[in-house]
């Protein structure tokens, strides 16, 4: 199972965090949030991790901007997108031709969740991304019901998120060896790890990584 940290913000914690090889790490495009990544590079870090831009329903122009401004390797959709805008930024042309930009699309649960919405995307996406849904499109800070992934009708490898930190740690293991996460990818980490928005804890990191996550 892979780990993406998510809320990076600020350059010495980017590259903090970056020291500990998660498989990716997310930058936040989102004026709204208080992780908005409003800086003009983000620091040089090993290209086994792969970057990760957040959006929410932003202009497909302003993300084929920050892909190649930034050298993107993976985009976050977390907002209302639709097929036909996924399909937009799949076939979209790129200044970097060695681009191959990885879609990951976020849906958000509470209680229940309809499946069938997700059929639309599956052939526009590479990843889904289960989210806690909220008040906020992320970082809302706790938990859904897992059990409802033992419905997932999909073979699409997807993203567990929403309010993971290491009072999780048991459950995940549980949750490991349980047929909803069959095709659970990764595990998508961001607020329950922070001293502030955007900063996390590296020691922290360190200990859920070590617990929980294996390097392949």
């Amino acid at each position: 199972m892979k780990l993406k940290i998510c809320g990076m913000k600020h350059q010495d914690n980017i590259e903090e965090v970056a020291a500990l090889q998660p498989h990716y790490l997310g930058f936040i495009f989102y004026e709204k949030s208080a992780r908005n990544f409003d800086v003009e590079s983000i620091p040089e870090i090993p290209k086994s991790i792969k970057k990760t831009g957040v959006f929410v329903d932003a202009e497909l122009d302003f993300v084929l901007e920050k892909i190649n401004t930034h050298n993107l390797q993976a985009v976050q959709l977390h907002g209302s997108e639709s097929p036909e805008y996924c399909n937009a930024l799949r076939h979209a042309e790129l200044v970097s031709a060695s681009h191959q930009i990885e879609i990951i699309k976020v849906f958000s649960i509470k209680d229940e969740f309809d499946f069938s919405i997700l059929k639309p995307y599956e052939d526009v996406c590479d990843y889904f991304l289960f989210d806690t849904k909220g008040k906020l499109p992320g970082g809302n800070g706790y938990t859904f019901d897992w059990n409802v992934l033992n419905n997932y009708p999909s073979t699409k490898p997807f993203f567990l998120s929403g309010g993971i930190g290491l009072e999780q740690i048991a459950d995940l293991k549980k949750f490991k060896q349980s047929e909803a996460s069959k095709y659970c990818y990764a595990i998508d980490v961001n607020s329950k790890f922070e001293v502030e928005p955007g900063l996390k804890n590296i020691e922290d990191l360190k200990e859920f990584k070590n617990n929980v996550i294996t390097r392949s």
